[in-house]
């Protein structure tokens, strides 16, 4: 897929504009034509009228106010598409802020390096116990992670990459799941992974972030930003 280097789209989405734009050129072509064709037939209504039977003026007030209604509503979707385009180009230059910079999104995965890896965790409500389990991708338990007592919310946590046994883990992608209680009862708790921006999409849909091996997401999705 070929992608334009100043807009920043992908051909097959400069086309889409570009039809959508040649779409709306000929509908405001169809309605000035209309509105001039209205305007000739009322003129003519009036040059062509007997003076003892006069057109009524409730009438002639409707068809102008059909007319205005008609070019109303024209130039107040002019503006909304102004303002969504504005709105779009404000949300990719946002987005392009992030390129190369950590965020955290949800997911299940972790990332061991030389200096350990970091993740998170979201929680529905307060717990009294956070239990962190990671696993390799064969599902076998390398660590534990007690947190303790949480409020509601977002919650980093740190691995030093050392198992249960005490002994390094090589560096790598590894699993993780959160189990959460209050008291007695489970707490909804979700895992959330830390990755980096590698660049933006934009397109028809809006603006999405490609965290690489995660895929593509919404500005929506990010949890937190590094």
């Amino acid at each position: 897929m070929t992608t334009n280097a100043i807009s920043g789209l992908s051909s097959s989405t400069q086309a889409l504009v570009d039809s959508a734009n040649g779409t709306a050129a000929k509908a405001k072509s169809t309605t000035g034509e209309a509105q001039d064709r209205f305007l000739k037939l009322l003129t003519t209504q009036l040059k062509n009228q007997d003076p003892l039977n006069p057109m009524d003026n409730a009438q002639m007030t409707s068809q102008l106010a059909q007319i205005s209604t008609v070019d109303g509503i024209e130039k107040l979707n002019a503006t909304l598409q102004k303002l969504l385009s504005s709105t779009v180009d404000g949300e990719a230059m946002q987005a392009a802020a992030l390129v190369g910079h950590q965020v955290m999104v949800s997911g299940s995965g972790l990332q061991l390096g030389d200096s350990g890896a970091v993740g998170g965790i979201e929680l529905s409500s307060a717990a009294d116990q956070v239990l962190v389990t990671i696993k390799d991708l064969n599902g076998i338990v390398m660590r534990n992670l007690n947190l303790g007592n949480l409020d509601a919310g977002m919650h980093n946590f740190a691995w030093d990459g050392k198992t249960d046994a005490g002994v390094l883990a090589v560096n790598g992608g590894y699993g993780v799941s959160v189990l959460a209680k209050r008291g007695s009862e489970k707490v909804a708790a979700g895992a959330l992974e830390m990755t980096g921006v590698s660049s933006i999409n934009r397109s028809s849909q809006g603006v999405t972030l490609d965290l690489g091996r995660l895929g593509l997401v919404k500005l929506s999705d990010v949890k937190q930003i590094f």
